[in-house]
C-alpha cells in the first residue's frame, strides 16, 4: 500500500510540471538549463533501479539472517519497519517518476516552458532522493544484525507489557478466582483453530448492555483457542440466540500466529527464544542470552498495575495477567537451555532478584519461585566445586523468601 501510494506521487509530479508551465516568464524558458533534465532523469533512472533492485536484496538477507541468526518470529518486525518500507517505496517513486518524465519527453508534452518547470521539479526529485539514500546507507549498516532485532522486540515487549499495565483489565472489572462469574456454565466457544489477536472490548461491553450480559473475557491476545476452548463465560444463557452468539465470536480476531498487540507474554517468548539460540552448541553465545536476560528485567519492570482503575466497562470482567506464568514464558527456556553455563545461571538469578527488589509483593512472589524453579534446571555435575558455590550465594537470596 506504501508503495503504490508514494508511486503513484511519483507519476503524479512529473505530470504536475506541466500545468505549472504557465508561472514561468517567457524570458526564462530558455535561459534556464531546461535541457538538463533529460540528462539527469537519465542518470536518475538507471541508478535507481539498480539501488531498488540493490536494496531489496539487502532487505530479503536481512530477514533471512534474522530468521537463522535471531529467531523466526522477529522477522515478521522488521517486515513491518516503517524506514525500509518508505525507503523502498520512496526509490520506486523516484524511478517511476523519471520513466515517466522521460516517456512524455519524448511525446514533446511539456514544451519550453514545461521543461524549465520539469527541471525545477526534479531539482527537489534528486534532493528526495539524495538524503533518503544518504539515511538508508547509514540504517542499511545495523538493519537485520541481532542486536539490532532484539532490541526492535524489547521495545514492542515493553509497548505491549506497559498498555497492559494502563489498563490491566482491559478497562473492565477485575475478576477474582472466588467471583460467582468463574463458575458460570454458560460459555461460548471459538468457530476457529488458532491464537486470538485482538479482542474489540468495547463491543463486548455494548452486547452486555442489549442483552444485560456480565461477561468473563476468558480468550484474551495470545490465548489458543478451539472449538473447545471457551472465549467468553456468561452469566446467562444465550443458546437460543445464534445472532447474539455471532455478535460476541465477531469481537475476536483469531489468526494463526500470535501478534506483539495487547500480547506481552508473546513478547517475552520471543525475547526468550533469541536467548536460547544463542545458547545453542552451534553459536554457544553467552552474551548475547545474557544481554537478553537485562532486556527481559527492563520489560519485567513495566509491571506495575494500579489495581483502583477506573471501570470503563462494567458489563465486562477481566482475570489478573498471570505474573507465574510471564516469568516462566521468559526465563524457562533460557534456564533450561543455559543450565551448564554459569555466566547465565547467575546472570538469571541477579534479574530475578532485581525484579524481586523493585516490583510489587505478587511479582516478589513470582520472581522467589521462578528463581527456586531455575535453580532446580541447573546441572550441578557440570561445575566445579568453587562454581557450585557461586551459583548457590547466587541463590541465596532467594532461598530466604
Amino acid at each position: 500500500m506504501r508503495t503504490t501510494l508514494i508511486s503513484m506521487v511519483g507519476v503524479g509530479a512529473a505530470l504536475v510540471s506541466m500545468p505549472f508551465a504557465a508561472l514561468i516568464p517567457d524570458s526564462n524558458a530558455t535561459s534556464i538549463g531546461a535541457d538538463a533534465a533529460d540528462n539527469i532523469l537519465g542518470i536518475i533512472a538507471s541508478s535507481m533501479l539498480a539501488v531498488t533492485t540493490f536494496s531489496l536484496s539487502t532487505v530479503v538477507s536481512a530477514y533471512s539472517a534474522a530468521t537463522s541468526n535471531v529467531t523466526p518470529r522477529a522477522t515478521k518486525l522488521l517486515i513491518e519497519d516503517s524506514t525500509a518500507q518508505t525507503t523502498l517505496s520512496v526509490f520506486v517513486g523516484v524511478f517511476l517518476y523519471s520513466l515517466t518524465t522521460l516517456i512524455l519527453l519524448s511525446t514533446g508534452a511539456y514544451g519550453e516552458k514545461g521543461r524549465v518547470a520539469l527541471f525545477l521539479v526534479t531539482l527537489v526529485v534528486v534532493a528526495i532522493m539524495v538524503v533518503t539514500l544518504l539515511r538508508w546507507i547509514d540504517y542499511l549498516l545495523h538493519f537485520g544484525r541481532v542486536g539490532e532485532t532484539t532490541e526492535n522486540v524489547e521495545q514492542v515487549a515493553r509497548r505491549a507489557l506497559k498498555d497492559r499495565r494502563e489498563e490491566p483489565y482491559f478497562g473492565g472489572n477485575r475478576c477474582r478466582d472466588s467471583h460467582l462469574l468463574m463458575r458460570s456454565p454458560h460459555v461460548i466457544c471459538s468457530k476457529e483453530v488458532g491464537y486470538v489477536q485482538y479482542v474489540d472490548v468495547q463491543q463486548l461491553n455494548a452486547i452486555g448492555d442489549d442483552c444485560d450480559l456480565v461477561i468473563l473475557l476468558l480468550g484474551v491476545p495470545g490465548q489458543f483457542v478451539h472449538p473447545a476452548k471457551p472465549l467468553v463465560r456468561l452469566s446467562k444463557a444465550v443458546d437460543g440466540d445464534d445472532k447474539m452468539r455471532e455478535r460476541i465470536l465477531s469481537c475476536f480476531s483469531v489468526g494463526e500466529t500470535r501478534s506483539f498487540d495487547q500480547d506481552p507474554r508473546f513478547g517475552l517468548i520471543v525475547l526468550a527464544e533469541i536467548a536460547s539460540r544463542a545458547l545453542s552448541p552451534a553459536l554457544n553465545d553467552t552474551g548475547t542470552a545474557i544481554d537478553v536476560l537485562g532486556r527481559g528485567v527492563r520489560v519485567l519492570s513495566e509491571w506495575r498495575p494500579d489495581e483502583r482503575q477506573e471501570v470503563q466497562l462494567p458489563r465486562l470482567f477481566v482475570s489478573d495477567l498471570n505474573l507465574q506464568d510471564l516469568l516462566e514464558d521468559f526465563f524457562g527456556p533460557i534456564g533450561r537451555d543455559g543450565a551448564r553455563s554459569l555466566e547465565v545461571q547467575i546472570r538469571l538469578q541477579k534479574s530475578l532478584n532485581a525484579l524481586h527488589a523493585t516490583g510489587s509483593p505478587t511479582m516478589k512472589q513470582a520472581a522467589a519461585a521462578a528463581a527456586q524453579r531455575a535453580r532446580e534446571r541447573v546441572d550441578f555435575s557440570a561445575f566445579s566445586a568453587f562454581d557450585r558455590d557461586q551459583l548457590v550465594a547466587a541463590h541465596a537470596w532467594a532461598a530466604e523468601h
